[in-house]
């Protein structure tokens, strides 16, 4: 990483990246994680109201898994820095004739507005992209946004040894330190599906807001 970049945890770090076609993170289709958890029947809880389950992503990009996700009912909303990101998302979206929320914002922020609005969060190349000194705010973040009883759909990546990146390594100890004091796993363990460049370096991980 070039000494010159600005640090990831500001916004025109990521602008810098897309606006150069540096994004290797994009896939240019929905997470075969994702796309494999629901075809195999995994669902978000909907609220008791019966209305559809409301759903998180914090850093969508250009909302490729948010769209997935509207054309299974759900209700999605999808948040990230980058506001080239955010315009893509939603001209693609528009193009679909899908109805999904994106918002052009600091996802640490999200607190203030969101806090307990959400049945379910898909966290996806986020966690690895954050500073790793800010992960335990993070999933304090997930927590604060998500309804009592709500669902984290993590996959965290990359699995490996070192410091550098992003994406910043991740063990799976360090995800279930991270993620114990406010969420009780469900589940874990490599996904069914992973892009060919990432197999063997995800872990899938269901987990119930505490």
């Amino acid at each position: 990483m070039g000494l010159d970049r600005p640090p990831v945890s500001t916004s025109a770090f990521w602008e810098g990246l897309y606006a150069s076609r540096s994004d290797g993170w994009e896939l240019g289709h929905p997470a075969p994680p994702l796309a494999a958890w629901l075809s195999a029947g995994g669902v978000f809880p909907a609220p008791d109201s019966g209305e559809p389950a409301r759903v998180a992503i914090p850093g969508c990009g250009r909302g490729h898994d948010a769209r997935l996700l509207a054309r299974q009912g759900y209700r999605v909303s999808g948040f990230d820095f980058a506001e080239v990101a955010i315009a893509e998302a939603r001209a693609l979206a528009q193009a679909e004739g899908l109805t999904v929320s994106f918002e052009q914002r600091d996802i640490f922020t999200l607190e203030g507005d969101h806090r307990g609005s959400f049945d379910g969060v898909w966290e996806y190349t986020c966690f690895c992209a954050i500073d790793p000194a800010r992960r335990e705010e993070y999933v304090r973040l997930v927590h604060a946004i998500l309804k009592p009883g709500g669902r984290l759909l993590g996959c965290f990546y990359p699995l490996r040894e070192g410091t550098d990146g992003p994406p910043f390594p991740v063990s799976e100890a360090q995800i279930e330190v991270v993620l114990s004091p406010w969420f009780g796993i469900v589940e874990a363990g490599p996904p069914a599906e992973s892009a060919e460049r990432r197999r063997g370096l995800e872990w899938l991980v269901l987990a119930r807001r505490l």
